[in-house]
């Protein structure tokens, strides 16, 4: 009874708009003409547009990671301090696909990063950095922001304090500081669109940079000033890695990945990726900010797709090729294969990503994840708030809610 009623179901939704059109014409209330004009847009828009979709993966990746959306305009990843990051290193590091996937690319291409040092060293280094004064009421903790400070390793203060950072002496300034003792470094997936330097991810760093944690953030191939090599999910996630063992290289202090949309599932992919290669020291924990669960669940809810989710050959044109494509971000599947505790928040008036995608995803995780691993939490703000998909770094309680959740586990062996 179930499929007859299913069948129907699909009949009906997909003669209903020719209907709406072939009826006024038979009536008489349009022209002939505007009925084959209107009927036309219909056949171009939702049966010919989702075939064309289905059959082109490069459109596919193109609508997925939307790398053509750029902001700010006119971005200088040279100069942080234009968008308020002082303290801040620009620099690249090479990227070797050496995994065979989906999109591999053969050749090694660059990736583009920012370094954000801890309130608490940038003022302690400011003299030596350089640091414009308008940054001093910021420095000098007016804004409330508790402060404690870093205590610097005396070899490090030998080497540089009194001594300007040049461009020659920075790489080897911000790495001795980035293995400062005692210190956490949050290492930042953002999500599609844009590069490291949009608004709100600056202002997720300035909340983290106060709560004197090292900032670590890049632009994955074909995003901002990284090399234009075409994005795949398994890509992305090689990006990421990167980046861990370019920290790894420096220091053991403890590591937290923070991913917010998109990023959340290269970083749960990621961290599952290192649990089966059985990969030492890794992070120490995970949050996700505004997560889904997989990529078939979100483009159903996605705004774009609302106009064509209810078509008949909706999953047939559109969710299923993506995920024959490897372009899934299964982060439902995931989250049950690292043991690393796991920080979910979103807010109810989030509509890129619906709230209850991340509520689901919570909930998968209480019911997947082995009972002795790190603890799943999850922190729900009210849509009354308006902070929807992007502004959750304006809450007053977020920072309380990461160094609890950072101060419990920083220190956890076993990951």
């Amino acid at each position: 009874m179930y499929e007859i009623h299913k069948f129907l179901s699909l009949i009906f939704r997909a003669t209903f708009i020719p209907g709406c059109l072939i009826i006024p014409w038979a009536i008489g209330l349009i022209s002939l003409r505007t009925a084959q004009l209107a009927l036309l847009v219909f056949i171009l828009v939702f049966v010919i547009a989702p075939i064309i979709f289905r059959y082109s993966i490069s459109l596919q990746r193109g609508l997925l990671f939307l790398t053509f959306v750029t902001y700010p305009k006119n971005l200088d990843y040279q100069n942080p301090p234009a968008v308020g990051l002082y303290g801040t290193r620009n620099f690249y590091i090479k990227v070797k696909d050496e995994e065979e996937f989906q999109g591999k690319h053969d050749e090694e291409f660059n990736i583009g990063l920012w370094h954000v040092l801890p309130r608490s060293l940038a003022k302690r280094f400011s003299k030596e950095l350089k640091i414009d004064e308008k940054f001093n009421e910021d420095l000098m903790n007016t804004n409330g922001t508790t402060d404690q400070e870093i205590e610097v390793p005396k070899d490090i203060l030998q080497e540089f304090e009194g001594v300007e950072i040049t461009k020659e002496l920075e790489q080897q300034f911000y790495e001795k500081l980035l293995s400062v003792p005692n210190t956490v470094i949050v290492l930042y997936f953002h999500g599609n669109t844009a590069s490291r330097g949009s608004g709100h991810r600056v202002d997720i760093y300035k909340v983290l940079r106060n709560l004197n944690y090292h900032v670590i953030t890049f632009d994955y191939r074909s995003y901002g000033d990284s090399d234009k090599v075409p994005p795949s999910e398994d890509g992305l996630v090689n990006d990421g890695l990167t980046v861990f063992n370019y920290i790894r290289t420096l220091t053991d202090n403890p590591v937290i990945f923070w991913g917010h949309s998109l990023g959340t599932g290269v970083s749960s992919h990621l961290l599952a990726n290192m649990e089966r290669k059985n990969i030492k020291n890794g992070p120490k924990g995970l949050i996700l900010e505004a997560p889904f669960t997989n990529i078939k669940d979100e483009i159903r809810e996605h705004p774009f797709a609302k106009p064509f989710k209810n078509l008949p050959w909706f999953d047939l044109t559109i969710a299923n090729p993506m995920h024959t494509n490897s372009l899934r971000f299964e982060s439902d599947k995931y989250i049950s294969q690292y043991r690393q505790p796991v920080y979910i928040m979103h807010a109810e008036d989030d509509y890129v990503i619906p709230f209850h995608l991340g509520y689901k995803l919570y909930r998968t995780a209480l019911d997947t994840r082995n009972k002795t691993w790190g603890q799943t939490y999850f922190k729900r703000f009210d849509e009354s708030f308006h902070y929807g998909h992007k502004f959750i770094c304006r809450a007053p309680e977020l920072p309380a809610l990461i160094t609890k959740f950072v101060d419990t586990y920083k220190n956890e062996e076993g990951y």
